[in-house]
């Protein structure tokens, strides 16, 4: 996969611009606040995925501006493809694909994407919500269908949180919450079987990079955890189904008493540990630093392996971040896809990696 041009209007902090990229590594220089991490963003958008600093895409839209538009021109699936995305305020995003409307979910079977920020750095250490937000990021580009099931679960989730809120005033808001409970038990048992394959797979790749990367000196697992219910995240998903809705029906007191949805996938958790022991409470700074990085390069080479060419690389001022050693360690596994690096300063990147640099 490779990108060849992008235009910009009205994105963010860009009125009209356009950059041109080489095939190999971008290096993506310039003082704070010009729009370097901008760029990236715009860039991680074509995947049809959501921004990964914006809440919504009215923030996407310049100030004072209504709508704003990012055109690309790339290679990818073995021919030349053309996206194009125009977001409006208070409106849906309109998305093209040569020429032709498609929904956005759709343009993660052209274009595909992995970030690295600094915010990744401690996705260790972070809450349940970041691996979940790591884990529902990635398998929306690689199933597109991921996507919708994701977005009905949300809207669901949030219709049986306003009945459980308003029911205690206004009971006639609860007689759906059984509606509710079996329309998300559904949906569960196919987010879960996507979910879990997905890091049996992350696991694989992600424990021989962080051996290399350790030195062999240590062991990175990881353990899907979903409703208690639930015996083999894996089975089919008519026997998931029932073992979630079972589970909600034994916490439908509690909700009614707390007012909230107790239980779902809205829940689930993606355990980490180093040498059998949680990485969140015991890893040092270095450990889930080495961690981070390894999910993320296994996310790169699991998107190789499904797609037959790598995703677009995007690392936002990360290099910053690491010390010497695992700055080189980066910059050695980059190669065999195109790569953007976002920096103050090129600091010689460009020429320890052969790349092109853009100064914003």
């Amino acid at each position: 996969m490779r990108l060849d041009r992008i235009e910009l209007e009205d994105f963010r902090s860009y009125g009209r611009a356009a950059f041109e990229f080489s095939p190999g590594v971008n290096v993506i220089t310039g003082p704070n606040a010009r729009g370097k991490t901008n760029l990236l963003e715009s860039i991680y958008i074509l995947t049809g995925a959501r921004s990964f600093r914006a809440r919504s895409d009215r923030e996407l839209i310049r100030f004072g501006a209504e709508s704003a538009l990012v055109r690309a021109e790339l290679f990818s699936r073995g021919r030349a493809q053309r996206i194009e995305l125009l977001l409006r305020r208070g409106c849906s995003r309109r998305s093209r694909r040569n020429g032709a409307a498609v929904r956005s979910a759709e343009l993660a079977e052209t274009a595909s994407a992995v970030l690295f920020c600094p915010d990744d750095l401690d996705i260790v250490r972070a809450g349940a919500a970041e691996r979940r937000k790591f884990l529902d990021g990635a398998v929306c580009q690689l199933r597109p269908k991921y996507a919708g099931l994701l977005s009905r679960y949300s809207r669901l989730l949030d219709q049986k949180g306003a009945a459980l809120r308003g029911g205690a005033e206004k009971p006639s808001l609860l007689l759906p919450l059984a509606e509710y409970s079996d329309a998300m038990a559904a949906l569960s048992a196919q987010l879960i079987r996507y979910r879990a394959a997905f890091v049996r797979r992350l696991e694989e790749r992600a424990r021989a990079i962080h051996a290399d990367f350790s030195g062999c000196g240590e062991e990175l697992s990881l353990r899907y955890v979903t409703v208690s219910t639930v015996t083999d995240p894996l089975a089919p998903a008519q026997e998931i189904y029932a073992q979630v809705l079972s589970h909600q029906r034994a916490h439908e007191r509690a909700e009614l008493e707390s007012r909230s949805c107790l239980t779902g996938v809205h829940k689930d958790e993606l355990e980490i540990m180093i040498n059998g022991v949680p990485a969140r409470q015991f890893a040092s700074q270095g450990q889930a630093r080495t961690a981070a990085l390894s999910l993320k390069m296994a996310e790169r080479l699991i998107f190789l392996d499904d797609m037959g060419e790598a995703p677009l690389l995007l690392l936002d001022d990360v290099l910053s971040e690491l010390d010497a050693r695992r700055q080189e360690f980066v910059l050695n596994s980059i190669g065999g896809g195109q790569t953007f690096i976002t920096c103050c300063e090129d600091a010689g990147i460009a020429s320890r990696t052969g790349g092109r640099v853009i100064t914003i």
